[in-house]
């Protein structure tokens, strides 16, 4: 009888690929146009909205922001550092997630790309998109005028 070791980090590694796999077949490669997915924050400041992508190995140059009919787009690259075919490279454990990334936003109504700004800084971009939200208004008052004495009963 052959005694196996269980690896819970193997089989979490092995379900994670089967869902990546499933979620793949259901949307399609080309529709999601992405080996990996990057993780997002997305906070409210005062009337803007912050993005933040995490993209830790990435370089700046290898990342894309679009802004095309009402949606912004965060598109790029991680390369992998090394090589299939190296003689002396022998993959023991792959678990970064290397190719192409895309994550696409909606934008309000009325938003374009100078409403959009850009940082990166020790691999998180940072998108700030301006003005997506509106301060309330203030609730305003109408006059009303009485017709039969031309007089303005409320006036504001």
């Amino acid at each position: 009888m052959t005694v196996r070791r269980w690896d819970p980090f193997t089989v979490l590694a092995r379900l994670d690929d089967d869902f990546d796999g499933i979620v793949r077949r259901s949307w399609g490669s080309a529709a999601s146009g992405a080996g990996w997915v990057p993780p997002i924050d997305m906070v409210n400041l005062g009337s803007d909205v912050e993005i933040s992508v995490e993209l830790p190995g990435v370089d700046p140059k290898d990342v894309d922001i679009e802004v095309h009919e009402g949606h912004l787009t965060i598109s790029g690259e991680r390369k992998s550092e090394h090589t299939e075919t190296a003689e002396d490279h022998h993959v023991l454990v792959r678990e970064l997630r290397y190719g192409s990334f895309r994550r696409q936003f909606v934008l309000p109504e009325g938003l374009g790309a100078e409403n959009v700004s850009a940082d990166y800084d020790k691999g998180v971009l940072r998108v700030r998109v301006a003005g997506v939200t509106k301060p309330p208004e203030e609730p305003k008052k109408i006059s009303v005028t009485d017709r039969s004495n031309n007089v303005v009963v409320q006036d504001n």
